[in-house]
């Protein structure tokens, strides 16, 4: 029996077992390739995704699991516009390498749909558990501010 889903505003038919991870059915089943694997047991946020607005480890959400409506990092902005954040990230030339950068963009849109204006420490505690193998970290936080002062503009 296939599962239905909302993933990007778009209706899929998922004709898989029910405990494959929403990791694999996103990138292998859908072919959205932004979601990455990066460690396989929630630790590292690679693979970062929204449920229903909250940020989630797609690697440790069960296809028989999802709850509501699944947002990627291709669905966070629009084909001709991309996302404050997502725009702020090319600003100040966050990534490096890039592979955990879909992960970090969803948290923290998820922090900034929850606190639009946020600390630094407030910033910091939120992407605790993203890991960024590159160490963009300050990239990162001031990404996050410039994309919260767009958002509020």
């Amino acid at each position: 029996m296939a599962t239905q889903l909302t993933i990007n505003g778009a209706s899929h038919d998922v004709d898989l077992p029910e405990d494959v991870p929403l990791l694999w059915v996103l990138r292998d089943e859908i072919g959205l390739t932004g979601t990455k694997f990066g460690c396989g047991v929630a630790a590292c946020g690679a693979c970062t995704v929204h449920i229903d607005g909250q940020a989630v480890r797609s690697c440790q959400v069960a296809l028989g699991d999802v709850w509501g409506d699944v947002t990627t990092v291709e669905g966070l902005g629009t084909p001709d516009r991309m996302h404050a954040l997502q725009q702020a990230w090319v600003e100040h030339q966050v990534a490096q390498c890039g592979y955990c950068q879909s992960g970090q963009i969803m948290q923290a849109a998820s922090l900034l749909a929850q606190t639009p204006n946020p600390t630094d420490r407030q910033i910091d505690d939120a992407m605790q558990g993203n890991l960024c193998r590159c160490g963009t970290y300050p990239r990162i936080r001031a990404a996050i501010h410039t994309a919260a002062a767009k958002m509020e503009g």
